[in-house]
């Protein structure tokens, strides 16, 4: 009997002491992640739930725990979460998140959307920006082109280098500016706000690929640099791992990688048949010059730097894609000139 009044009594401590301590594994991982009370721009989209937008608090560094954050969720069964962008900080901790999302969507009658959509250049971005703000495109251009703009950005951004000085880029900030649909404050936002705001979206999407990046051989820029053109010269998101992987082909035997892509952006001209421009000198001409040009030539897509990160690993060299049929999205990959010569022949009839 005494036994069994020892291990009762046992049983009693263990199960206090195991109380406490998920308690306290409670308290600590539903806090404040920092003291850190700048505000961060979450976008809530129709159809997301407490628990579905677990992950986006935790890539934005909101919550300590995703696990004690559904856990909170679980217990506390917040009213239904309203599609909206809401500011959030990393001093709220969960239980201040989560206040602030049942406040629902707090609707700001001055605030305006801009849509960047995926491979534009940034000259079509500030026609975009000055549509929908009090900004010219002359002036938006000159802020984001200026010397000390570049050198605030290079401070700010880890991933921005020196490399974007380089006297023979166009545009510093080509290919940095994430696509996505951005809602800025009011029409009179200046042209470093809207800059900021793209930039900061590109932080988020480069910080999920962390490991990626730094197994990489390519710097940032040089990764951004071949996203833009696989971005051009990819036509399904399925052929992108795999036009990726032929321009690396290439790179790895010094071969001119010979994009259309960069052509176009060379020559400030888009068309069909380049046939006449490919002897064009340009830093951005991949007919003209071996290795990757000098910088991106538009605004990638996660999409496509995945694709950069992750190439499908293959034998060809050679891709070309049906654009003489504008019903078919096939691309024809090739590990032979010969073979690539044949497709050519039979599908691009109307460069002929």
């Amino acid at each position: 009997m005494k036994r069994l009044s020892n291990f009762a009594l046992f049983l009693v401590i263990f199960s206090a002491i195991v109380i406490t301590i998920g308690c306290t594994m409670y308290n600590i991982n539903i806090a404040p992640v920092s003291k850190n009370e700048e505000l961060k721009d979450i976008e809530i989209k129709s159809g997301n739930s407490y628990l579905t937008i677990t992950s986006i608090l935790k890539e934005n560094n909101l919550i300590k725990s995703e696990l004690f954050y559904k856990i909170y969720i679980k217990i506390f069964e917040p009213k239904p979460l309203e599609a909206c962008t809401y500011k959030l900080s990393e001093s709220m901790g969960v239980k201040g998140i989560v206040e602030e999302l049942e406040k629902g969507c707090k609707t700001n009658p001055d605030t305006v959307k801009i849509t960047v959509p995926e491979g534009k250049h940034l000259e079509q971005i500030a026609d975009i920006v000055a549509s929908k703000t009090n900004n010219s495109k002359e002036d938006i251009m000159t802020v984001w082109n200026s010397s000390e703009f570049i050198d605030a950005v290079i401070e700010k951004y880890d991933f921005i280098t020196d490399e974007i000085k380089n006297k023979s880029i166009r545009y510093s900030l080509e290919g940095y500016f994430f696509p996505s649909t951005y809602e800025l404050q009011n029409k009179d936002v200046t042209p470093e706000y809207v800059a900021y705001k793209m930039l900061d979206q590109l932080q988020k999407v480069l910080n999920k690929y962390q490991t990626e990046i730094s197994n990489s051989e390519l710097t940032v820029h040089e990764i951004l640099t071949l996203s833009s053109i696989v971005e051009y010269e990819a036509i399904l998101d399925s052929d992108r791992p795999i036009v990726a992987g032929v321009f690396y082909n290439r790179l790895n035997i010094n071969m001119k990688l010979q994009s259309c892509a960069t052509l176009g952006y060379a020559i400030n001209k888009w068309l069909l048949d380049y046939g006449g421009y490919l002897d064009v000198d340009s830093p951005y001409n991949t007919y003209y010059y071996t290795g990757l040009p000098v910088g991106p030539g538009g605004m990638p897509s996660e999409k496509s730097i995945v694709a950069v990160l992750n190439p499908t690993n293959h034998k060809y060299y050679y891709f070309m894609a049906n654009v003489c049929d504008p019903s078919s999205k096939k691309t024809y990959f090739s590990e032979t000139y010969a073979q690539h010569d044949a497709y050519v022949r039979k599908y691009l009839t109307c460069q002929r």
